[in-house]
């Protein structure tokens, strides 16, 4: 970045130039859909016994984030079209989801063939074991930001947070590269325009729509970062480590019991923070906190000696574990009384 104090250079300036217009765009899509009522006649959430909210919300915040993502995919690299036009069949697919609740395996065969043609057309240059590791996560991206969108400001904030994180790392790199900066910079501020309809008491929620597409885009932006050698690998899973953490366990847990892990639920961390006591707009400012300084230990960890890298991103998720601990004994006092 700029060594001149209070000066950016011309790609920090088209990075923010874009991040803001970006976040005017989606708000202003999303508060015209709200205002003229189309909101509630593309999908609405109504609430069920394993909801947090006790109302009806549309589920239109994809409506907003996606078109404009995309848009700055196109506009900025010609190199993205790929990652473009997969996250646009997600967001199509996921679209009919939310109206017609399509089948977990057609959900998931798509996924799946999002994932395998960006890996296949676009390899790294890594062996075909860390390939297909390394595709597996992304899959799992995909699916773990809808689990973890349930909550008022929960996966706006996170998206904000994330990718302005990508943004920032794709100027700073070893290879910046302005473009991707730009593209990231463009989905932070889709998803700050829909945060601020989303915060608590949140007016309207993403959406299979907007949840899967961002998951996508957090693992395929990821994924051409390493590939492209703007970042390391461990980079993409430390700027998203309180998503990542929080599904991941909270995964293990139901398979462990023998539970079809696929159905909705209210055993997140964030669900049970919420149901304790907390509630939506405190938790989200703690998951806040959490994400700004993984965030900013990420960016800083890329200047120092890949052996320190690693030494830091396993003692980050290790005080996601001490997070989650202190969580579940909150829980354990609390207990279900009222809950059920």
């Amino acid at each position: 970045m700029s060594e001149v104090s209070g000066v950016f250079s011309a790609s920090e300036w088209a990075t923010l130039a874009t991040a803001a217009l970006s976040a005017l765009a989606s708000f202003l899509i999303l508060r015209l859909l709200l205002a003229s009522g189309l909101a509630w006649r593309i999908a609405t959430d109504v609430p069920n016994h394993r909801s947090l909210h006790v109302k009806p919300i549309p589920r239109v915040g994809g409506w907003g984030i996606v078109p404009v993502s995309l848009v700055a995919l196109l506009l900025h690299t010609s190199q993205m079209w790929l990652i473009a036009v997969a996250a646009a069949a997600l967001a199509l697919v996921s679209q009919i989801d939310d109206r017609r609740d399509l089948s977990a395996r057609v959900r998931f065969a798509v996924h799946l063939a999002a994932v395998v043609a960006l890996v296949v057309l676009w390899p790294a240059a890594a062996p075909w074991w860390l390939l297909a590791g390394v595709g597996f996560l992304m899959l799992w991206m995909v699916n773990l930001y809808n689990f973890m969108d349930g909550a008022d400001g929960l996966a706006g904030g996170m998206a904000l947070a994330g990718f302005g994180a990508y943004a920032v790392g794709a100027l700073i790199g070893t290879h910046p590269v302005p473009a991707l900066a730009i593209s990231c910079a463009a989905v932070a501020g889709a998803a700050l325009g829909f945060l601020l309809l989303n915060f608590h008491p949140a007016k309207l929620f993403l959406g299979d729509a907007g949840s899967i597409t961002l998951g996508f885009l957090a693992g395929a932006l990821g994924y051409w970062g390493w590939r492209g050698e703007v970042w390391p690998l461990w980079f993409p899973a430390m700027v998203f480590s309180p998503f990542i953490a929080d599904a991941s366990v909270t995964l293990l847990r139901r398979l462990s019991r023998g539970e079809k892990f696929w159905q909705a639920h209210r055993e997140h961390y964030y669900q049970r923070m919420v149901r304790s006591g907390i509630g939506h707009a405190r938790t989200a400012v703690y998951w806040y906190a959490v994400m700004l300084v993984g965030g900013a230990l990420a960016l800083w960890a890329l200047g120092l000696p890949t052996s320190q890298q690693w030494i830091i991103f396993s003692a980050w998720y290790a005080v996601l574990g001490g997070c989650g601990a202190i969580v579940d004994l909150r829980w354990r006092r609390f207990g279900e009384l009222g809950e059920k």
